[in-house]
């Protein structure tokens, strides 16, 4: 019967419960958005979309034409959020974290699915996101519009966004809203570290090829500084040391680099952290630590050094021999001019024989014995 009723009269009969809404248009134009209720519809004049609430969003071909030609209409059934060309607008169905609308961007929702509201964060400032949203946001997924950048801990992050720098980021964690444009975090590490150069050739004054092997302590103190004045810093600090020591020792003779290092040393290191305390670098000690010679020079050298240790050796023989006839002399001047001592050396002589063989005999008897050579017989 209801379908002859509806041919008869050329209307349809559509019910649209709670949870729907109806757009009618009629002959081609927006008439009114249906709530919950049964309607009759000429089927002829009138066309109609059913939207359901449960999809939040108003998803029509007709919203710019609801919105631009009958405002009043779609301020009772709609909420339209928009975000700015430099904003984020996080939206929040009854109080929770529903959606994050990225810059320049638009939606529309059911009035009736909510109530909606909306967060607008201004990136005109800083891109970062607060900490305590930023936990909010990653408690809800599908909402997510940030990158998170960790720092750890004694370093610093330099951030660029479309290659401009944005500042630094300390140790800790990060986030930064991610609406298109290209953020990059470049870490750079403040603690005290050692660079070597190790095998670095070297022609002396006197033209001997050597190799030494330098080592370096250095920290970045100005982490800004040292990005933007050169590409690599650690490169920056490689080539400082390179050319310091060739320039200072190159200016050298063999023997004067083997004589004193230490000055050496002196020398190169303050021309390296003059330069590199302009770059925003702190370098600390800086070591000489070997001097390498090629084979045959080392065999060379071993052979001087031999040489001349041998000709010290042999003067010292010789003076310790000089002294030792100088003493005898002496000694001998002595004896002659006092006879008593003469005597006392002879029975110091008889005493210390007499100590090492089993019997003894005095031939010249005791008078002989103070005044006379003494004669033993064994």
């Amino acid at each position: 019967m209801m379908r002859l009723i509806e041919y008869l009269t050329g209307h349809d009969r559509i019910t649209v419960t709670e949870r729907e809404r109806a757009l009618v248009l009629r002959r081609g134009r927006i008439e009114t958005i249906l709530g919950a209720g049964v309607y009759w519809l000429n089927r002829r004049t009138t066309l109609r979309e059913v939207h359901d609430l449960d999809r939040l969003r108003f998803t029509s071909a007709y919203e710019d034409a609801l919105w631009r030609d009958h405002a009043d209409l779609a301020e009772r059934h709609l909420t339209r959020i928009e975000a700015g060309p430099d904003e984020v607008v996080i939206v929040h169905r009854e109080g929770r974290l529903h959606e994050v609308l990225r810059p320049a961007a638009r939606a529309t929702y059911w009035t009736a699915a909510g109530p909606w509201t909306a967060e607008a964060h201004d990136l005109t400032g800083t891109l970062a996101v607060p900490a305590a949203l930023a936990k909010r946001l990653e408690r809800a997924p599908g909402t997510v519009a940030m990158v998170r950048t960790e720092v750890p801990e004694a370093h610093v992050g330099l951030m660029t966004v479309d290659g401009a720098e944005a500042g630094t980021l300390g140790p800790g964690a990060h986030w930064v809203w991610d609406v298109g444009r290209k953020v990059e975090v470049r870490l750079v590490d403040t603690r005290w570290r050692t660079h070597d150069v190790a095998g670095q050739e070297i022609l002396t004054r006197d033209r001997v090829t050597l190799r030494v092997n330098i080592a370096a302590v250095y920290r970045v103190t100005d982490p800004v500084r040292a990005t933007r004045a050169v590409k690599d810093h650690v490169e920056a600090l490689h080539r400082a040391l390179q050319l310091a020591f060739r320039k200072t020792l190159g200016a050298l003779t063999l023997d004067a680099l083997l004589a004193d290092k230490v000055a050496v040393d002196a020398e190169a290191a303050n021309a390296v952290r003059a330069e590199m305390a302009e770059i925003g670098i702190e370098v600390a000690e800086i070591a000489l630590k070997d001097v390498i010679l090629p084979g045959e020079m080392r065999e060379i050298l071993n052979r001087v050094v031999e040489a001349q240790k041998a000709a010290e050796a042999n003067v010292i023989r010789r003076r310790e021999e000089t002294n030792a006839t100088r003493s005898l002399l002496n000694t001998a001047k002595v004896m002659a001019e006092n006879p008593v001592m003469l005597r006392l050396k002879e029975l110091e002589a008889l005493e210390a024989i007499a100590g090492k063989v089993e019997r003894l005999t005095v031939t010249n008897g005791t008078e002989g014995l103070l005044t006379d050579v003494v004669r033993l017989r064994d």
